[in-house]
């Protein structure tokens, strides 16, 4: 589309593939790298006080986070300091996103499901509950208990059980255990999903949700309180012969860094590094350079077969997967992504500065989040201008239901009772990442055209409203395909 000017990150063509015994193509070790085409911001410093750069102007993190707050992409905490610090949001210790920040999060989720499709025919979808039974209960884990069982299993201390009180022990293991990784549910769903494949191998299973997990003591204000934090996470649970257990890990591990890397604004600041736990399996951790330092997103690792004979004791024929003409016990390879982290990682990647139009002073430089058009939680606006503002409404919620039909996010700035300058409206959408701002006026009711104005290039076009659908569905769909 004319208007889209902002440059993404392409894998780099003619991989090669090469048949294993059964014709199925298997990766090349060669190293496939994701070409950077154009990067519109510089690298954040070092020092911690850079997010975003643009034309030699610093955005230091708190002014982001504040923003985040304002524009309810983040929830904050209580007065008299509304905005949590980024260490808890980090951990996963914080009041959830807000609207804008849940679509982000729902879109960028959306777009792993979609990485999936290529293997659609060996990736199935799996889910699981975000509890264990009491018999699967970790003594080290996390447990769900009523407060009530537990405070009266602590006052029935030093009672004997025939008083009826309940020991602390009955308490703990009745209780059930919260999960801390996806992993084990798609375990526990192997066998009956490899009936579906027709026991061939590779395959894998595929699954988003929340997981929880204790907070480490040294990222807490309250020492010797631990507590529980929680993520969205994604797992693609992969099965292979060992044979070819590490092609594949090399495999995914090119593709899930291209993939994070796609909606970039700066794909450099993704990388990988790896790594090797005391059973002695190798892994990979893909990470994304905040202004602190790096934090990871997504840990790739090459399991073995320990786990699934750990799931499934005593009978091993039937794990057993087709490869070629053999019956094989496959090797697992986990890709974890943490989704939350992956938000706060592109909230920092798409800030930008530009001139604010209004006035020339530093501080009060537009801010504007150029989020990739895949993940932008809304990509039009609907605003109004001059003329007759009950015939101008009804034009509005007419093209807000077309677009909204069509799977385009909309939001109905048209509703607003506060007049606000033009300036003041761009400010405020570039600030939401809205793709396009729609003006409706009253030329709109004589001739039916409509001012269109770009978030990338701050140009405005004029438009016959009944191009509008289609012009912006092609230009999602371009944005997806690249």
């Amino acid at each position: 589309p004319p208007l889209h000017t902002t440059a993404w990150c392409r894998p780099t063509p003619g991989r090669r593939v090469r048949q294993d015994g059964a014709g199925r193509g298997l990766p090349e070790r060669s190293r496939g790298r994701c070409r950077p085409l154009r990067s519109v911001t510089a690298l954040p410093a070092r020092d911690g006080r850079s997010a975003g750069v643009s034309g030699g102007h610093e955005v230091n993190g708190e002014e982001l986070l504040e923003m985040c707050w304002r524009r309810h992409f983040l929830r904050g905490g209580a007065e008299p300091r509304p905005v949590l610090p980024w260490r808890d949001y980090l951990s996963g210790c914080h009041l959830g996103f807000g609207p804008l920040g849940v679509a982000l999060r729902g879109n960028l989720e959306s777009q792993w499901w979609d990485s999936a499709l290529p293997f659609r025919e060996q990736v199935l979808a799996v889910d699981a509950p975000l509890h264990g039974p009491p018999a699967a209960a970790n003594p080290q884990g996390l447990r769900l208990l009523r407060s009530e069982a537990l405070h009266e299993a602590l006052q029935g201390r030093g009672y004997s059980q025939e008083q009826g009180r309940p020991s602390l022990e009955e308490v703990l293991g009745a209780s059930g255990v919260l999960r801390e990784s996806l992993l084990p549910g798609a375990l526990a769903q192997y066998a009956s999903c490899l009936e579906l494949v027709n026991r061939r191998l590779p395959c894998g299973l595929a699954q988003t949700g929340v997981c929880f997990h204790s907070v480490p003591e040294s990222k807490q204000h309250i020492k010797n309180l631990v507590r529980i934090g929680e993520r969205t996470t994604s797992l693609l649970a992969w099965f292979s012969s060992p044979r070819t257990t590490g092609q594949w890990l090399d495999y995914w591990l090119r593709q899930r860094l291209q993939w994070w890397r796609k909606f970039a604004v700066a794909p450099s600041n993704f990388s990988s590094s790896d790594f090797q736990d005391e059973k002695g399996r190798k892994g990979f951790n893909l990470h994304y350079r905040f202004p602190w330092g790096t934090e990871t997103i997504e840990t790739l690792k090459n399991l073995g077969d320990t786990e699934l004979l750990q799931m499934y004791p005593g009978d091993s024929s039937k794990l057993l997967g087709r490869d070629g003409r053999k019956n094989v016990i496959p090797h697992v390879l986990s890709a974890s992504g943490n989704l939350d982290r992956g938000v706060l990682a592109y909230l920092f990647d798409s800030l930008q500065l530009a001139e604010n139009p209004l006035t020339k002073k530093k501080i009060a430089q537009r801010k504007v989040l150029k989020l990739h058009p895949c993940l932008a939680p809304l990509k039009v606006a609907l605003d109004v201008g001059k003329g007759p503002t009950t015939e101008l409404r009804q034009v509005c919620q007419g093209l807000f239901n077309e677009l909204s039909e069509n799977g385009i996010s909309v939001w109905p700035g048209y509703l607003e009772t506060v007049q606000v300058s033009l300036e003041q409206l761009y400010a405020k959408y570039d600030e939401m990442s809205v793709l396009f701002m729609i003006l409706i006026t009253d030329a709109t009711l004589e001739n039916g055209v409509v001012q269109l104005r770009s978030r990338d290039t701050t140009m405005k076009e004029m438009m016959h409203i009944s191009r509008l659908t289609d012009f912006l569905t092609k230009y999602v769909t371009s944005a997806k395909n690249v």
